[in-house]
């Protein structure tokens, strides 16, 4: 196994606020993440139909809003 390394993201991440209840169908949620009031939906940029969950702790940690 190669060796872990510190990567800075280069671009901004496109996402919209986890709705309390909603569908999440054709969206990706890791298996140690409950989907709750705070995280995100992220979509790629270069396919809109590739689509995420980002826990509420983690986005809070290392996201801000680019304006």
């Amino acid at each position: 196994m190669s060796e872990f390394k510190n990567y800075r993201k280069t671009t901004v991440q496109k996402m919209r606020p986890y709705i309390e209840g909603e569908d999440l169908t054709g969206i990706s949620v890791a298996d140690v993440d409950t989907p709750e009031e705070g995280g995100m939906v992220a979509v790629s940029a270069d396919n809109t139909q590739d689509q995420w969950y980002v826990a509420k702790a983690f986005f809070q940690k290392n996201y801000e809003l680019a304006e």
